[in-house]
């Protein structure tokens, strides 16, 4: 529905249960299927506006991942990701064949391996993630003034949010 001005069907109005204390898990229901909605619209944005095809979600957290933690090993990077080792590996052997990672031995341990991502890989996360913002910072642009001071007001908390997400255990225990 974007860009046809009607409302989305299946955002909260305003002041309904996503504001309501009462109804705690209709507010967490409500946040992510927004935090959904800006991911999707934001990926398809960057696939339309792209000149290069872009990466399967995993292999492009794979290859953030590599750029983040050179030399991590693919079990590391599998307990990172959530992943199983054999998919790593599957996806590891797919960035590799594109140019975007390289394999080798662990001098400790010479049946590690550890995995680096290549220049090539840095320049592509690099013109994704410069799109994205450009692209972002346009929708953000049009947006009223009360609009983009609620949400730069709401990044800390999204990211405290990320941070106990994160932790399986810690929210049950804190719930």
């Amino acid at each position: 529905m974007a860009g046809t001005g009607a409302a989305d069907p299946q955002a909260p109005a305003a002041g309904t249960r996503a504001t309501d204390p009462q109804a705690p898990q209709a507010f967490a229901a409500d946040l992510l299927t927004a935090i959904s909605a800006v991911r999707r619209t934001t990926r398809r944005a960057v696939r339309h506006a792209s000149p290069t095809e872009p990466l399967p979600a995993t292999r492009s957290e794979l290859l953030r991942l590599t750029v983040s933690r050179p030399g991590i090993s693919v079990a590391e990077a599998a307990r990172e990701l959530r992943l199983a080792p054999n998919t790593v590996s599957t996806i590891v052997g797919a960035l590799a064949a594109q140019g975007l990672i390289t394999r080798g031995r662990s001098r400790a341990d010479g049946r590690t391996v550890r995995l680096n991502a290549t220049n090539k890989a840095r320049q592509r996360l690099a013109q994704w993630r410069d799109l994205r913002a450009e692209l972002a910072a346009d929708a953000l642009a049009g947006l009223p003034a009360s609009d983009r001071e609620a949400l730069g007001a709401a990044i800390p908390a999204l990211l405290r949010l990320a941070e106990r997400m994160e932790d399986p255990e810690s929210v049950r225990e804190a719930g």
